[in-house]
């Protein structure tokens, strides 16, 4: 584990998320005994294995200096205002775009998404919303991106953690009643390039994983208040905003400050 820290990384994130979907995804098709509320328990390990297996790898490999490495992101709020702008608007600017281009290229629609009504329900959900990406962005963001940085490029580092960010998401294509299950493939697309928004917020604020759960965050809200957007739409927008992103800012740091490294 000293030496493959992000290996490591992977296999223990991959390994307790997916046993805690698993769960999920056959409790949703109604197969016994995962449909008890103890088995669905499981599936707070999806949320937060990602967090669990970056605590796990640095402990091992630095004691409680890694540990208290990779929790500085948590406290780094001291950003430029506008940064907590993009956090918060940047992910709403991002799905009205897409709701634009979906209805000026006539694309379809399918995924119906219920009207919110802010009960007391929905709005303690929204802040588990917040805890899940959290940990979710401690382990991408905080510990993987800067390690797989500190010897690849931005541009490298991002198409390694956005793809296999993607291929960590696959149980939800299973999961009954999920948006994924439609157009596997072009939410996968999404997600490795939305990846260098994450990668542009994280080192353009010098590793704030605070920064980044709040985008991450504020994504899966607006989503749901943002309706008629077209996974096509979608896949395209952030494929051109990847792009963008890479011409303007340079493949070595995606940001105008240096790459963010692992200590």
């Amino acid at each position: 584990m000293r030496k493959y820290p992000v290996t490591w990384f992977y296999i223990l994130a991959f390994g307790m998320s997916w046993l805690g979907m698993i769960s999920a995804v056959l409790a949703s098709r109604g197969i016994a005994p995962f449909n008890s509320p103890y088995f669905q328990l499981l599936s707070i390990f999806y949320a937060v294995g990602s967090a669990l297996a970056a605590m796990i790898v640095s402990q091992v490999t630095h004691g409680k200096t890694g540990i208290r490495d990779l929790n500085k992101g948590l406290i780094r709020w001291r950003v430029s205002l506008i940064w907590y702008i993009v956090a918060v608007l940047g992910s709403a600017i991002l799905l009205i775009v897409a709701q634009a281009v979906t209805k000026l290229l006539g694309f379809s629609v399918t995924i119906a998404v219920p009207p919110v009504n802010l009960s007391p329900y929905v709005i303690f959900g929204l802040g588990v919303n917040f805890l899940a990406t959290t940990c979710e962005e401690i382990g991408w963001r905080g510990f993987a991106l800067p390690h797989l940085q500190k010897r690849y490029n931005a541009l490298i580092a991002t198409l390694i953690v956005g793809i296999l960010w993607g291929l960590w998401h696959l149980p939800l294509v299973f999961l009954v009643g999920h948006p994924m299950s439609e157009f596997p493939f072009l939410w996968f697309i999404s997600i490795a390039a939305n990846a260098f928004i994450y990668t542009w917020i994280y080192n353009s604020t010098k590793g704030s994983i605070l920064l980044v759960a709040l985008f991450h965050g504020s994504l899966n809200v607006w989503g749901l208040f943002i309706t008629g957007v077209s996974p096509v739409a979608y896949a395209l927008l952030n494929c051109v905003v990847a792009i963008a992103l890479i011409a303007v800012l340079g493949k070595t740091n995606l940001s105008r400050r240096e790459r963010v490294l692992a200590g």
